[in-house]
């Protein structure tokens, strides 16, 4: 199985997430899920696998999220999850899926337990150094 990054380029974390899968050997499939849309079904299934609700993942910095109403305490699951649909922004990234699991890489050192050879160490673009171990 290949991974699978659900991947912004105009994100810096998900740059150096993307770039811990490519120096652990992986060549991961990427999906550009701002281009793409999400579809229901898939947007469904990576919430069960994270075992997160739509409100864990919503981006609320550099996102519509405030302005379209969907920061309040009255706000429903249902709702973001409709509004996800509409405006993929709004779920935080990246999303990757190894057959290890699936998992929320914020931080980017998070995909290091979802690689079978991870890297000993990465200098992430501001020049912080993580490691595997």
């Amino acid at each position: 199985m290949r991974p699978t990054i659900y991947h912004n380029p105009d994100c810096g974390t998900s740059r150096n997430v993307l770039e811990i899968l490519r120096e652990s050997g992986e060549d991961p499939d990427i999906v550009l899920y701002l281009e793409r849309g999400w579809q229901r079904e898939q947007l469904a299934r990576l919430l069960d696998d994270l075992a997160l609700k739509p409100s864990d993942v919503l981006r609320v910095s550099k996102s519509p999220a405030e302005e379209l109403g969907l920061t309040g305490p009255d706000i429903t699951e249902g709702e973001l999850f409709e509004a996800m649909l509409q405006h993929p922004i709004l779920v935080n990234r990246p999303i990757v899926v190894t057959k290890k699991g699936t998992a929320l890489c914020r931080p980017s050192e998070k995909v290091f337990a979802l690689l079978d050879n991870p890297p000993a160490s990465f200098t992430k673009e501001d020049g912080e150094t993580v490691t595997s171990g």
